[in-house]
């Protein structure tokens, strides 16, 4: 019965989201910034480490679109897309660059696999193209030294699906998962490559990890997951893995969290941050002072400086196109794009030497 529930709750949550595509982007229309297109219903975006190339999640058209980029500016490749598994849902590429992955977010789930090519970054699916996931797997991340994978699942007794990376293919573990929270949405690795913090939007915890030396998982001994906001739905670390935050799509902010030297995370004073609305995706510049949330609700996204001991001081807002939904910085720190949901596009933006963004012409 848990386990119908969960699936009810994401049809209905996919059903919202599709209907709001109709209704706000009559079509595919965009706000005012500088945004390139996508599939249909973009939910997530990732800059290979080279920062040539993009790939975009389209959760409504199974999809991967796939672009190059120069100055910060994506241009579609020239086969502008591949297919994915059923509801694609997190895209991430791993740290040499080499391949790709795709979350795809049904009851079924897989995680697809690709090359990249070094030459054009068009992706290849491998052999076998996908991998089993647990039920409605929902977010992918790779740990700093390529060798490991793990995957957020998205049902009512969450769980964190984990993998060892050989060539790039995915192999489950023993065990294949570990248990997580209610509903878990987001999954990231410290930057030591040591810890793994999991968000769940179902009881609004975050599930706290070590990583062993095979991969594996194991929940920091004597710890309940840490409290976050209402409906957490991302997670970030800053580059120094000192630093954990969440975006709270519920309660419109940010929680915010240190890293204890077993990384345990410790609430900071303030425990929040306010946000736009229903904030659904947050970023960590990795080369300089700055945070970037975007709000699903607002047509927009936050910016935040961080403070010497780690906490946000929000600074303004900058226009994005029809429900962005996720948000990332390309490795060099100079850009960042959304995905925006509900306009099939990607704004685009270039970081100046404060951290404010400016639409990318």
């Amino acid at each position: 019965m848990k386990q119908l529930f969960g699936m009810l709750i994401l049809i209905l949550f996919v059903a919202a989201l599709l209907t709001a595509c109709k209704g706000r982007s009559s079509g595919g229309g965009t706000n005012s910034t500088s945004a390139v297109a996508t599939g249909s219903v973009p939910l997530s975006v990732a800059v290979a480490p080279s920062d040539k190339y993009a790939y975009v999640a389209n959760f409504a058209d199974d999809t991967v679109s796939q672009y190059t980029i120069s100055a910060g500016a994506l241009t579609s490749m020239a086969t502008p897309t591949v297919a994915a598994g059923r509801s694609p849902n997190s895209v991430t590429v791993d740290p040499s660059g080499t391949y790709v992955y795709v979350a795809n977010n049904s009851f079924s789930g897989t995680i697809s696999q690709y090359t990249i090519d070094m030459t054009t970054g068009a992706l290849s699916a491998m052999t076998p193209s996908t991998v089993s996931s647990n039920n409605w797997p929902i977010s992918v991340a790779v740990d700093p030294s390529g060798t490991y994978a793990y995957v957020a699942n998205n049902g009512f007794s969450g769980t964190v699906s984990q993998y060892t990376i050989s060539a790039g293919a995915l192999t489950p573990m023993t065990p294949a998962t570990v248990a997580a929270g209610v509903y878990s949405s987001s999954v990231t690795v410290d930057p030591s490559g040591r810890y793994a913090y999991v968000t769940n939007r179902g009881d609004g915890t975050v599930s706290q990890y070590t990583i062993g030396a095979t991969g594996a998982l194991t929940s920091i001994a004597t710890l309940t997951p840490v409290s976050a906001g209402t409906s957490p739905t991302s997670v970030t670390v800053d580059p120094s893995g000192t630093y954990v935050y969440v975006a709270n799509s519920g309660s419109n902010n940010v929680s915010q969290y240190t890293i204890g030297a077993a990384g345990a995370l410790t609430p900071m004073t303030p425990p929040t941050v306010v946000a736009g609305t229903n904030p659904s995706s947050i970023t960590v510049d990795p080369t300089g002072p700055y945070v970037y949330v975007a709000n699903s609700g607002s047509d927009s996204v936050s910016q935040y400086t961080i403070g010497a001991a780690g906490a946000l001081t929000p600074t303004t807002t900058v226009e994005a196109g029809i429900t962005p939904w996720s948000v990332t910085v390309d490795p060099s720190g100079k850009y960042v794009y959304v995905a925006n949901s509900n306009s099939y596009s990607v704004s685009q933006y270039t970081i100046g030497p404060t951290g404010a963004l400016t639409p990318n012409p």
